[in-house]
């Protein structure tokens, strides 16, 4: 797809695109399917309900995924470059693989999965570091029509055999450990630590990276390196149904338990790609770097399918933004002539925190495009990125989506639909999203807020959570019947434009007044010195509800409570009285996954003064955080 055919020039273009995939989804959807390479077309291209729920896009289609990401540029780009990798160590040289080499690693990689007996359909869990074997990995697995469970490198053993034994894994595929800034993380010690409780695992594919000792068992643990050297790099792709499983992935629900979404071949792939495509509005040549992590879902659509399907330069990253120092992100930037940065406002905030001197002398001109991804964007955030890395020539795409979705869902289409900082804007084609009040009912008309659904189908919507479909059902289709429930509040301006004011769990009643806490995090966000906030309810004997603000500032404080004030006085001027925090604790640190998200119910136990079962806090980025935080609680 050299100029990509499905990829929306204008903004006429955009509004006659969406008219028709309201009017005519089935139409418009065939349409971007038949630019892929298929087996065998499918026979009915929708069918579906939201009330078992059923959802089955490109019925009785045969394909294969990698076929779509690989060999079909074989003739055409088989040197281009596919994937930049970019090692943690600055002073490490990056390597580059073209398309015909990733196309040979992939074939290799999938003859060792079958030497070790995984057929269609087994689950095959990966637990890498960010390094070229990761997508190799789920790319050798998709290759031969294995499930990928891909597991973030930094979860702990607990979390691993959860997810491994839910799915009931065959293989594990890991590293003997993992550079991760200044710090060497035992990847193959964590894993054998998991599997004392993994019967379903017989074979484990170990990776050396940091040449860390590691125990090797005998008749289950195998060097990948020497394998490889006894397979051919030949392996024809297994046909696979579209409705086939592609991967599951799990992400953290309301309960303890994690629930692993599931995506499946066609409709995934097709929807990534679509939406890589113009979102980004992906031109030949350009090279796209995505922060995120293959471990999430980020980098499954935006690192490996959506690039590789649309044939283009993806960036792996294995070190993290501040290291070894603040600057890392735009020296990538200034050495690869990256074009389009993807990234998240967690970064983009810890970033704007350490200054510009970090900019300062760093070449960023080759940059045509910066995304944001992960949480609502607050809107000094978005100036600083918009302003010092994009020198205000670049569009930036506030992409709003989840794991459950697999791509993006509503985001400006980068330069061709308007963009307002902290809102997310347009639904893209084929996104049909409504509001709807407390009892299903749809709000109408702009200028207006609620609960953030969505009505009809999209080819990347996710079909079950593995092993238990009622799950699935309960969290996203119960709560209003006929619609998929994101989970989300949202406001739509007077100008029809979205904005996510939080998850409906994190909205505030205060006084009989909706309050979104990251309307109020916005607002604290904005205040000089302010680093980070997270804001939380409480019970409150008069207003029902308080708010109660974590808060990490720049400096030290000389006088805590001046500068309570003056927060409060910032939180008045920009949102109103009713807004102001009851409780302001100064914090070092926020309680995040490894991902960045801010883990909301242990604040929340926190501020209601409940710190007896916060839950486990191992998979935490920083546990230690939260002993501070509660030694510190008003």
């Amino acid at each position: 797809m050299s100029n990509i055919p499905f990829q929306i020039q204008n903004f006429e273009q955009y509004q006659q695109y969406y008219s028709q995939s309201v009017e005519d989804p089935e139409g418009f959807w065939a349409d971007i399917a038949s630019n892929f390479y298929w087996r065998k077309p499918w026979k009915k291209t929708l069918q579906w309900n939201f009330t078992e729920p059923d959802v089955k896009w490109f019925v009785g289609g045969k394909l294969n995924i990698t076929e779509n990401a690989l060999d079909r540029h074989l003739a055409e780009r088989g040197d281009q470059t596919a994937i930049i990798w970019e090692p943690n160590d600055p002073n490490d040289d990056a390597v580059h693989i073209t398309y015909r080499q990733l196309h040979q690693r992939v074939c290799r990689f999938a003859n060792v999965l079958k030497k070790y007996g995984v057929v269609k359909g087994d689950r095959v869990c990966i637990y890498l570091p960010m390094v070229p074997e990761l997508a190799v990995a789920v790319l050798a697995c998709a290759r031969i029509g294995a499930v990928h469970s891909v597991v973030f490198g930094g979860f702990s053993a607990q979390s691993i055999a959860d997810r491994i034994n839910d799915a009931q894994c065959k293989v594990v595929v890991t590293s003997d450990g993992a550079y991760r800034g200044a710090k060497e993380i035992p990847m193959k010690a964590v894993v054998d630590d998991a599997l004392v409780i993994c019967p379903s695992v017989e074979t484990v594919l170990v990776m050396s990276r940091t040449r860390t000792p590691v125990s090797m068992i005998k008749g289950r643990d195998r060097w990948l390196e020497q394998e490889e050297k006894y397979v051919t790099a030949e392996c024809p792709a297994e046909e696979m149904d579209a409705e086939d499983m592609l991967f599951i992935l799990y992400t953290s629900g309301s309960t303890g338990k994690p629930k692993g979404v599931v995506h499946t071949v066609g409709g995934y792939m097709v929807y990534a790609s679509y939406t890589f495509a113009n979102v980004f509005q992906y031109q030949p040549g350009e090279i796209h770097f995505c922060t995120a992590d293959i471990g999430w879902i980020t980098g499954h659509s935006y690192i490996v399918y959506g690039p590789l399907c649309c044939g283009a330069t993806s960036v792996i990253f294995e070190g993290v933004p501040t290291y070894p120092d603040a600057g890392r992100l735009w020296d990538i930037t200034d050495r690869h002539r990256i074009n389009i940065l993807y990234t998240a406002p967690t970064a983009i905030r810890s970033l704007m925190g350490f200054g510009l001197q970090y900019v300062e002398g760093k070449d960023l001109s080759s940059l045509t495009k910066l995304g944001s991804v992960g949480e609502p964007i607050n809107e000094e955030a978005w100036h600083w990125f918009k302003t010092n890395i994009g020198k205000d020539k670049c569009p930036l795409v506030d992409t709003w989506w989840q794991t459950e979705n697999g791509g993006i869902m509503i985001s400006p289409l980068a330069g061709i639909t308007p963009e307002k900082p902290s809102y997310a804007t347009l639904p893209l084609p084929g996104v049909q999203p409504v509001l709807v009040d407390e009892n299903g009912n749809e709000i109408e008309g702009n200028g207006v807020s609620g609960n953030l659904c969505i009505k009809f189908p999209w080819p990347g919507i996710l079909r079950t959570t593995y092993g238990d479909h009622e799950r699935c059902r309960q969290t996203y289709f119960s709560t209003y019947p006929g619609k998929y429930f994101t989970g989300d509040g949202c406001l739509r301006d007077e100008e029809g434009y979205y904005r996510i004011t939080g998850r409906v769990d994190d909205v505030l009643n205060v006084s009989g007044h909706r309050i979104g806490t990251a309307e109020v995090e916005n607002a604290i966000n904005m205040h000089l010195g302010v680093v980070e906030s997270a804001v939380v309810g409480y019970p409150h004997d008069i207003k029902g509800q308080g708010i109660y603000a974590y808060i990490i500032t720049e400096e030290p404080l000389n006088d805590a409570d001046l500068t309570r004030k003056d927060i409060l006085a910032t939180v008045s001027r920009i949102i109103g009285p009713i807004a102001k925090p009851d409780k302001i604790q100064f914090v070092a640190g926020l309680p995040k996954t490894r991902s960045g998200k801010i883990m909301r119910r242990i604040l929340r136990k926190i501020a209601e003064g409940d710190t007896s079962n916060l839950g486990d806090t191992s998979t935490l980025l920083d546990p230690g955080v939260v002993d501070e935080i509660k030694a510190g609680a008003l």
